[in-house]
């Protein structure tokens, strides 16, 4: 290659428009899954106090809330649900007037095929321990766990879901699942995993947000160590094998080498989760005055996009989508 002075790299980045011609990274609204949590039992709009911007909606406003997503040309929601009642097994994570069932039954009726209805499957919001699995004999207990994933899935499939979302980490949910699903001829519902959700502290104002933290213990024996990277890529291998549709690295911001080689050694959509923390530092230093946050946002979505993702699930979807379009 030749070297200066013959090559110079400024020369394509002189204009606008010849930097918009050479740009190699795209992104848009068409990239973006927003996050939408409905509250059960609430009359009245909640905030989110460590997530400023982000609301609990009661399901009167999840039709409202949809239709501002549909406008801003965003593909996909993710759904989750923070019911009224808990109890050790987590049944109302399934029941068929639940309030995950029941958003998706009323966005399905409004919206039809406008929009991509994803909803998350697990049980830390629904049961009493706060956690992604069923307790046994005081622990998680894995094998106990995949019935019950299994039968939130196909109450959201006979709902109307499109693509269900398992993010408790149990060893063996994708097989469940996808057999559940098939069994009850759902063959056509499309699983996004959570292959490799990682123990994070990036997760602590979710966990505000959709009022799960754990009442006891903590996470760490099944959530992968943030140090395996070649347990993370074991995770993603196992869902593929398993029948896995998409699947997902979480966080985002902290694992773009590990987007990066989900995408080098596997044929399938991968989808980044750049998740609550990630958000909530954004939002308090602009509020600081500290960063530009539309800046800063852009910059982390084009990142996450640069390391491979297909699709980003992210708090900043609206905000995003509103302007990249501008």
């Amino acid at each position: 290659m030749p070297i200066f002075p013959t090559t110079r790299l400024r020369r394509l980045r002189r204009t606008e428009k010849l930097r918009e011609l050479v740009q190699e990274v795209s992104l848009s609204p068409n990239d973006l899954i927003c996050p939408v949590f409905v509250e059960e039992g609430i009359q009245a709009k909640k905030q989110v106090k460590s997530m400023p911007a982000i609301e609990r909606l009661p399901l009167s406003e999840v039709v409202n809330e949809v239709d501002a997503i549909v406008e801003l040309g965003i593909p996909g929601i993710m759904l989750f649900g923070i019911p009224e009642n808990k109890d050790n097994e987590g049944t109302s994570a399934y029941v068929e007037h639940g309030i995950v069932q029941k958003a998706i039954s009323e966005i399905r009726k409004n919206f039809g095929d406008k929009i991509v209805i994803m909803a998350d499957v697990c049980l830390c919001q629904y049961t009493s321990s706060g956690h992604c699995g069923l307790i046994k004999d005081g622990n998680v207990d894995n094998d106990s766990s995949l019935d019950t994933l299994s039968k939130i899935a196909i109450s959201q499939a006979r709902a109307g879901v499109d693509v269900v979302s398992p993010s408790a980490m149990m060893d063996g949910q994708v097989k469940s699942i996808r057999d559940g699903l098939d069994n009850e001829k759902f063959s056509n519902v499309a699983i996004m995993s959570h292959s490799a959700k990682h123990r994070s502290n990036f997760y602590s104002p979710f966990r505000d947000a959709a009022e799960c933290a754990p009442q006891f213990g903590d996470r760490k024996t099944y959530q992968v160590p943030y140090t395996n990277p070649r347990e993370a890529m074991r995770e993603v291998e196992t869902d593929i094998n398993e029948g896995v549709d998409i699947v997902m690295i979480k966080p985002a911001l902290t694992y773009l080498d590990l987007i990066s080689e989900t995408k080098r050694r596997f044929n399938v959509p991968v989808s980044a989760y750049s998740v609550s923390g990630e958000y909530a530092l954004v939002k308090g230093a602009a509020m600081q005055g500290w960063v530009n946050e539309e800046d800063m946002t852009h910059e982390i979505l084009y990142s996450i996009k640069r390391a491979g993702a297909d699709m980003i699930v992210t708090y900043f979807a609206k905000s995003a989508a509103a302007s990249l379009t501008r």
